[in-house]
């Protein structure tokens, strides 16, 4: 249990003391990929697990250390795991936890490349994937059975924001026996901590909020300890290889600190970004949490503390318009990724979601009109005027 209870203080300060380290206000970057062990008896009981320490960097490293304390605390966990990637965190928590003739049920809207990995990848070896729509989380009463292993989904989802109910689908999924997967990338822990909630384990592209920088490529999972320890030595350590480096692990750190006010700077602009879409005239749709006319309002009022700052929306025009909005923006930079300094625009159908065929994308949610925002941390002033120059025109009447 950390000694301070806020948010930022705990980010900031958690499992380390500056005395212990020479003195230095900021940890040391362990770059080394083996370690020493004090006597042949010592490696032998560190490898049969009969004794704590570190052996080699696939496996475990100091700088990483600090950040999966740090990560787990955050997110109200037992224990936290770094990884190469938000990919390598799905990964290797999916391949550790099923096996063929498992079924996993996931809700509608997907990553592309989670989609891709469930569908294309886990499929080849004997695994079944369910699509359930969870926003009504009764759908996933009537389909889940003592096949179902995992039942997984993101809230808010990439890239159309629709939410699920952690609390009320934990609940089902635990009365079947079956694990709890929860991505809270768009979230972050300092707006929902799903483990609070009932979920089993929490992953993230810390790629994006967590470091904030867009300077980095890093995933991070958390969850019981013994679940976490399977997890390293089984899909990370010897199924995917998706290690973190501890010069990322210094990154994400980094990130953490500040975390607290980006992301109340993120969602205040948001806000008003999607005041100001859902007001414009040439805007058909504004997908985002923190709007009344949000479908979903109120349950993102219970279990976000924020609305988040990303947003999805549709132009009157189509993907046409669409395309041309995107290409007329000055400042606001075209880009996959989120979660950044910078505000980023992008097209889920021809970027990020680009796995799904039309044909998927049209049963799972994902319009090709659909445009996905990220709000960055500019003077909201210049933000809105980019966007204002940008929009398609209405066309001007002509007095007969």
């Amino acid at each position: 249990m950390s000694a301070y209870k806020g948010f930022a203080s705990r980010a900031i300060h958690l499992a380390y003391d500056p005395l212990e380290n020479e003195g230095s206000l900021t940890p040391p970057l362990h770059l080394t990929s083996t370690f020493v062990f004090e006597t042949a008896e010592a490696g032998g009981e560190m490898f049969a697990g009969e004794r704590a320490g570190h052996i080699y960097s696939r496996i475990s490293n100091p700088t990483l250390d600090l950040l999966e304390r740090r990560i787990a605390d955050l997110e109200g966990a037992e224990a936290g795991l770094a990884l190469s990637s938000g990919m390598g965190a799905i990964t290797a928590t999916l391949w550790t936890l099923v096996s063929p003739g498992d079924e996993i049920i996931v809700d509608e809207t997907l990553y592309g490349c989670t989609f891709a990995f469930m569908r294309h990848g886990l499929t080849k070896f004997g695994i079944k994937i369910t699509h359930v729509d969870m926003t009504d989380p009764e759908n996933l009463r009537d389909v889940i059975s003592d096949k179902t292993r995992v039942v997984y989904f993101e809230t808010p989802a990439n890239p159309n924001m629709r939410l699920v109910d952690i609390a009320h689908v934990s609940g089902i999924a635990h009365e079947a026996g079956a694990t709890v997967v929860v991505d809270n990338t768009y979230a972050t822990p300092y707006l929902t901590r799903p483990v609070e909630l009932g979920a089993d384990i929490v992953l993230h592209s810390a790629t994006k909020y967590l470091g904030g920088h867009g300077d980095v490529v890093a995933g991070l999972v958390v969850g019981r300890a013994e679940q976490i320890q399977e997890i390293r030595l089984v899909g990370m350590k010897d199924m995917t290889g998706a290690v973190m480096a501890p010069f990322s692990a210094m990154l994400i750190l980094r990130g953490l600190k500040t975390l607290a006010l980006r992301m109340d700077r993120h969602c205040a602009s948001a806000q008003k970004v999607a005041e100001w879409l859902e007001a414009h005239p040439a805007v058909s749709k504004v997908y985002f949490p923190g709007l009344e006319s949000y479908e979903q309002h109120d349950l993102a009022t219970r279990q976000m503390s924020q609305p988040g700052g990303m947003i999805a929306l549709e132009l009157k025009g189509g993907l046409e318009a669409g395309i041309s909005m995107m290409n007329g923006l000055k400042m606001i930079q075209r880009a996959v990724s989120l979660g950044d300094a910078e505000t980023l625009i992008q097209h889920p159908a021809s970027m990020t979601h680009f796995t799904y065929s039309a044909e998927e994308r049209a049963a799972h949610g994902i319009s090709d009109g659909l445009v996905r925002l990220s709000v960055g941390l500019e003077d909201l002033g210049d933000i809105l005027e980019d966007m204002a120059q940008a929009m398609p025109q209405e066309p001007v009447a002509v007095a007969a």
